[in-house]
């Protein structure tokens, strides 16, 4: 069944648009808080879909949906009042795959959101990277043997790019500039987090990754 979760933060018309993809047959998980959307993200890894509404108090759709792509490869649907082309194009900027106005044709908003969903199904899934290594960007997962790891967008993204430059000695500044940004201003050791994070989720695997103290990290491949 696939998994929707729908963030509203008008309650009344939250509840009606769950109803109606309930007896869909879509699993709904709706949150009127934009700030639980994130960790609820983190808790269900098992979302195949994110409605966002676009106007909201705490975090608005076009924020949240910025924060979602950085994290999470996983589509997203903006659903809004705002109709003109502006905010249209404006979503599409920040990361949404579509864009739909409130007030929506019942039949129209399905037929979105299953185009969607096979768009998106029919992505490349799987890439070599390296001998024992395959990265499958869509379900954000390296497959190692028989053995997977459930990554971050950041973190497969971090992981493909070491992989990429194999051997290589990547000082902190080349990965958060190719990774990040070049605009980026948060804490340079973000870096160092996110490789404990990965090296903690690879298990055996995780030890290709290695530290080159006082420049950064090297990716050194396997023996297979």
């Amino acid at each position: 069944m696939v998994k929707i979760m729908y963030v509203d933060d008008d309650v009344s018309y939250l509840n009606l648009v769950k109803m109606f993809l309930t007896r869909q047959g879509f699993d709904v998980v709706a949150l009127s808080v934009s700030l639980d959307t994130m960790d609820t993200l983190k808790e269900q890894n098992d979302i195949d879909l994110v409605i966002l509404d676009a106007m909201m108090p705490d975090i608005n759709g076009f924020e949240l949906c910025r924060s979602i792509k950085d994290e999470f490869n996983i589509p997203i649907l903006m659903l809004t009042a705002l109709r003109d082309v502006d905010n249209e194009v404006f979503g599409i900027d920040n990361g949404a795959d579509e864009y739909i106005a409130k007030l929506f044709k019942h039949e129209v908003f399905v037929s979105r959101i299953n185009a969607l969903l096979r768009r998106w199904k029919n992505q490349d899934k799987k890439v070599l990277l390296d001998a024992g290594l395959i990265l499958d960007e869509v379900q954000c997962k390296a497959i190692i043997d028989d053995f997977e790891a459930i990554l971050t967008k950041k973190e497969i993204t971090l992981l493909k790019y070491l992989v990429l430059n194999k051997n290589k000695v990547l000082q902190r500044e080349a990965l958060l500039n190719n990774i990040w940004g070049w605009d980026y201003y948060g804490d340079p050791r973000t870096i160092d987090t996110h490789i404990k994070s990965l090296r903690a989720k690879l298990g055996e695997f995780g030890k290709n990754i290695v530290t080159i103290r006082g420049v950064g990290y090297s990716y050194k491949g396997t023996d297979k």
